[in-house]
């Protein structure tokens, strides 16, 4: 089991949390971890965004009748 330092929300404190043995076949990457004080668990999701990015060819142009200052 690895252990990994965390908030706990019922302990109301930092506390030790250790993965359990995973059965998903993540092994030491294993999202899921239990609190050694009281047994809540939590489950650690991590998210890969992509940023937009603006494209000059997709800007709209600007509204037909629309006077730009010179």
């Amino acid at each position: 089991m690895s252990g990994r330092e965390f908030h706990c929300d019922v302990c109301e404190g930092v506390q030790l949390f250790e993965a359990p043995p995973c059965v998903d076949g993540h092994g030491v990457d294993c999202p899921e971890f239990v609190c050694t004080g009281c047994g809540a668990a939590v489950l650690i999701a991590t998210f890969a965004l992509r940023t937009p990015r603006l494209d000059a060819r997709r800007r709209r142009p600007a509204t037909p009748g629309h006077r730009r200052a010179a």
